[in-house]
């Protein structure tokens, strides 16, 4: 066959929808052509979107050789620079992602079990009852915090809270939809003065250069730099040559885990605070299951909670935060569900559609925990983070986090959303994150001892 359906509307309107509704032209690009589209993107560039499980397993089975994927991230050169390993292919991707891995995973990783209750009761010291709050705001705080304590190994004192407070204004900026249109229109890029699209975005980037650059000075002046934080581990590595990281390559990596590591699971939180207090059943479920641990209860028995883990799945199921797995990029002539794609062709697992697809997850706008209790997903079928040699490298530790973030909060507050209309999901950058930040309102304090004797 000759290449999948294209929609009939201009590719500069297709941009503009890509840019202001994604999930609807998605949804109706699904509902006109089915499980494989094409969506021409301003003539920027042409997405074949796949949604088939088969298809998805055939892409993401396939020999990484056959692909091309650094290029398809190129509008995050801008932010994370050359080096980052979300723009690398062969040699240097895998060399990277051996270097970036072993810091999330296992032992390392557990070791952060104390820290996010700690920073996440930190943040909620301030709640009062009677008061709203914007969760995604307070959700930010605590994964930012624990990132640069991952990253750097200190998450006090005024060089990190102003560190802090830049990586802040910079999201704030840069993932608004004006600023996303940029990452598509070269021309808006330019840095025509601290007023212009381009020049306020190069100058609160700078600030966080200089910060990054002045702490990999300090620590390359140490006589002892020995520490376990992902800054350190980096910097002690070396490739088989022999060779270390240059301050520019540590630069894009820090830069890729600072933004990265914390904005999209801040918005996972976000979600699922949203959907607990949104359907009361799951609420009582929930707090019973971390009641039942009783007070003060170990990371480790908090994060192999069966309903626990179900309720984190189906908040990624039915918003990810990503709502496309990254495009490969065919090198050559390639066949997939019997179509026949050229060379420089973008591949690109939908995410999104295929977590709601109806054939694998009956009423897919209904938020069920149970489906992740009832069976077991393929890779191909549910992907919150990707697959293959490209899936995310933090994915363990963001459901690490997410899982203590949300028991700490739900064991020591009562809380209510504060408006009953749906919040809906609006393009954060290029994630998606609930319009408004959801508001709660602070009922009271409660304890897991007077909430299991009730």
């Amino acid at each position: 066959m000759s290449l999948p359906n294209r929609s009939q509307s201009s590719p500069h309107w297709q941009m503009l929808q890509w840019i202001v509704r994604p999930l609807e032209v998605l949804e109706a690009g699904a509902q006109q052509h089915g499980d494989c589209f094409t969506l021409n993107v301003g003539n920027v560039v042409e997405f074949v979107m796949v949604s088939n499980p088969q298809g998805i397993e055939q892409i993401l089975t396939e020999n990484p050789q056959c692909f091309e994927v650094g290029r398809s991230n190129r509008i995050l050169k801008r932010t994370l620079g050359d080096h980052s390993i979300l723009l690398l292919d062969g040699d240097r991707h895998q060399r990277q992602r051996q270097l970036l891995m072993p810091p999330f995973h296992g032992e390392r990783m557990k070791a952060y079990g104390e820290l996010i209750q700690r920073i996440t009761q930190g943040v909620m010291q301030a709640w009062q009852p009677g008061e709203t709050v914007r969760v995604r705001s307070a959700m930010q705080s605590v994964s930012l915090r624990v990132i640069l304590q991952a990253v750097f190994g200190i998450y006090e004192g005024e060089r990190v809270a102003q560190l802090q407070r830049d990586i802040e204004n910079f999201l704030e900026f840069s993932t608004s939809r004006l600023s996303f249109l940029s990452l598509l229109v070269p021309f808006l890029q330019k840095d025509l003065g601290a007023w212009s699209l381009g020049g306020r975005f190069v100058r609160l980037r700078d600030k966080i250069d200089q910060q990054l650059y002045a702490e990999i000075r300090e620590r390359q002046t140490l006589p002892d730099a020995s520490g376990t934080d992902i800054l350190s581990l980096l910097m002690a590595a070396r490739d088989s040559q022999g060779q270390a990281m240059t301050a520019e390559e540590l630069r894009d990596e820090l830069m890729t885990l600072l933004i990265a590591g914390h904005e999209t699971t801040a918005t996972a939180m976000s979600w699922a605070l949203y959907w607990i207090h949104r359907n009361p059943e799951v609420k009582q479920k929930l707090i019973a299951e971390i009641d039942a641990l009783g007070e003060n209860p170990e990371p480790n028995a908090i994060v192999k909670l069966p309903y626990l883990n179900a309720v984190c799945s189906e908040t990624l199921r039915l918003y990810p935060v990503a709502i496309l797995a990254m495009p490969r990029i065919t090198k050559s002539e390639y066949e997939l569900l019997g179509y026949h794609f050229p060379a420089d062709t973008w591949l690109t697992p939908c995410i999104y559609l295929t977590h709601h697809r109806e054939d694998l997850y009956p009423e897919p706008k209904q938020f069920k925990p149970e489906r992740f209790l009832e069976r077991q997903f393929s890779p191909y079928e549910y992907l919150p983070f990707g697959g293959s040699n490209r899936r995310c490298i933090g994915a363990a530790f963001a459901l690490f986090e997410m899982k203590l973030a949300l028991a700490e909060i739900l064991a020591n507050f009562e809380l209510t959303l504060a408006s009953d209309r749906p919040v809906v999901p609006i393009r954060r950058g290029i994630t998606m994150a609930p319009k408004g930040g959801v508001e709660i309102r602070i009922v009271g304090k409660r304890s897991r001892k007077s909430a299991v004797t009730v």
